[in-house]
């Protein structure tokens, strides 16, 4: 999800959002997928049953066209802190 979230950068997720709240459409969320690994990306639509349509913030960002629905069982976590990599003194 760049540019704002770059390589180097930490975030802090909460692995249970659905003890408060339902994940809902807006959300950040953090998952495995088979073929691309850990992703961060935008919840875009929750469909019934639990799976997510995702998308990127970049018009060229992987999405749900191309991955697939996210079924709730491969989020990790809702991401609530963004800590940006610091920059180098050089």
């Amino acid at each position: 999800m760049s540019p704002e979230y770059q390589e180097g950068d930490f975030v802090v997720i909460m692995k249970s959002p659905f003890l408060f709240r339902q994940l809902s459409r807006g959300d950040i969320i953090v998952f495995n997928h088979d073929n691309y690994g850990t992703l961060i990306k935008i919840i875009e639509s929750v469909l019934p049953g639990g799976e997510f349509f995702v998308r990127g913030t970049q018009e060229n960002s992987l999405n749900s066209r191309r991955l697939g629905y996210i079924p709730r069982s491969a989020v990790k976590g809702k991401v609530i802190w963004h800590i940006r990599k610091p920059k180098s003194r050089l």
